[in-house]
């Protein structure tokens, strides 16, 4: 996109053309902050859910003032520019008028419609419509009308994307339901195994899996375009949902087991057992499923339990997660830390993410576990006493047979 707004500018600035995007991004907000970093001021339309089923970008179109395509332009380094011959051209009103406005689609009819004729597409169409139209108190009945649909037509990839999509969506929400975001990688797992020519479905499994998968780092960017931006006296445009780990991790072309030199911090076991009373954890391995050998980023999600006001304490040591993985198994470092923040006292939620390669002789069936545990300080309530914690946690991997 820089470059095209770039070799446009003036024909941007002189009324000539006009420039919009539309995105597939699961994060829109992302593409705002990048928009703002390059200083592109124009529309950004939003299409996570790939209602477009485009298989790939970026595709670049030249639409007349009738808003009919004339043009499927190559690459900007192929042309260097907008043709001088689509600028210069009269091309005159569409026969067909105008392009008709958007109107906001019926749900009751479309419920109605997929309920009589029990049909996937059916079915679909109400979803695509409650997920764009519905808002944040429909997404529910979206999951539920797209589970229909892949129920109804399980060969069907863009519904099982479609369905990785709201899932995802509502993991980010306040709505959020436990498995959400493991639920939305296996629906992309499935899709992409279903069609795996498709670059949007198998880029949003990338966006969150190991290092050996990676194109490149995703959302690198980041840090310095918020550095820029404030450098330039402007605020940075605000972020629904920070990016972790892996979406800032650099691709790797092999995969290194760590030093088995580290010390164990609790191998006794003395320190007490949370069992799940001030702090829940959440684990979700990406992708879904792995042949033996291959390699998985697994993600452990902890969040302080609202119910009981409970809290981090950030005035001792950092969190610590180590893990113990069966023999076979090779993991990038046994201990992962989380660095303490400056407050004091703090709520947020804390993921540790690691990756692990499952041995050559692994079977496929049952999900392998791979032991591991947290030690962290945490208080109840906001008076209340504070205290050092162990969680044990298991780490699932599931191996295709």
């Amino acid at each position: 996109m820089p470059g095209w707004h770039e070799a446009t500018k003036t024909l941007q600035d002189e009324g000539v053309i006009q420039m919009v995007g539309i995105i597939q991004e699961q994060h829109p907000d992302r593409a705002r902050l990048f928009m703002q970093w390059k200083e592109m001021g124009w529309p950004l339309l939003v299409d996570s859910y790939n209602l477009l089923e485009v298989p790939y970008v970026p595709i670049t179109l030249a639409l007349d003032e009738s808003g009919v395509i004339q043009r499927l332009l190559p690459r900007l380094e192929d042309e260097g520019q907008l043709g001088q011959d689509f600028v210069e051209e009269a091309f005159g009103v569409s026969a067909h008028g105008a392009a008709p406005q958007a109107a906001a689609p019926d749900l009751d009819a479309l419920a109605r419609s997929a309920h009589a004729r029990g049909g996937a597409r059916a079915w679909r169409d109400y979803a695509d419509a409650l997920a764009v139209w519905g808002g944040d108190d429909q997404i529910d009945t979206a999951i539920d009308a797209y589970e229909t649909a892949a129920r109804i037509e399980p060969g069907d990839g863009t519904t099982h994307f479609r369905l990785g999509v709201a899932h995802r969506m509502r993991y980010d929400s306040e709505a959020a339901e436990p498995g959400d975001f493991q639920k939305a990688v296996e629906r992309w797992g499935t899709a992409l195994d279903i069609d795996p020519n498709q670059y949007i479905w198998r880029r949003r499994i990338q966006q969150y899996g190991p290092r050996l998968d990676k194109p490149y780092p995703f959302y690198d960017w980041i840090h310095a375009a918020r550095d820029e931006i404030r450098a330039r006296g402007e605020d940075p445009a605000p972020l629904t949902v920070e990016p972790r780990g892996s979406e800032f991790a650099t691709p790797a072309e092999s995969f290194e087991a760590g030093s088995e030199e580290e010390a164990e911090p609790d191998p006794l076991g003395r320190v007490l057992q949370d069992e799940g009373h001030f702090i829940e954890v959440e684990t979700v391995s990406v992708p879904a499923s792995v042949a033996p050998g291959e390699v998985a980023r697994l993600h452990a999600i902890f969040r302080p339990i609202a119910a009981r006001e409970a809290h981090w304490n950030n005035e001792a040591d950092d969190m610590v997660l180590w893990i113990d993985p069966p023999q076979g198994w090779a993991v990038e470092t046994r201990m992962l830390r989380h660095p303490v923040p400056p407050a004091a006292v703090s709520d947020e939620v804390r993921t540790l993410e690691i990756e692990v390669r499952a041995p050559e002789n692994a079977r496929g069936g049952a999900p392998a576990v791979i032991p591991a545990y947290a030690l962290y300080y945490v208080c109840e309530d906001v008076d209340g006493i504070c205290m050092y914690r162990r969680q044990d946690v298991e780490l699932e991997v599931a191996i295709r047979r």
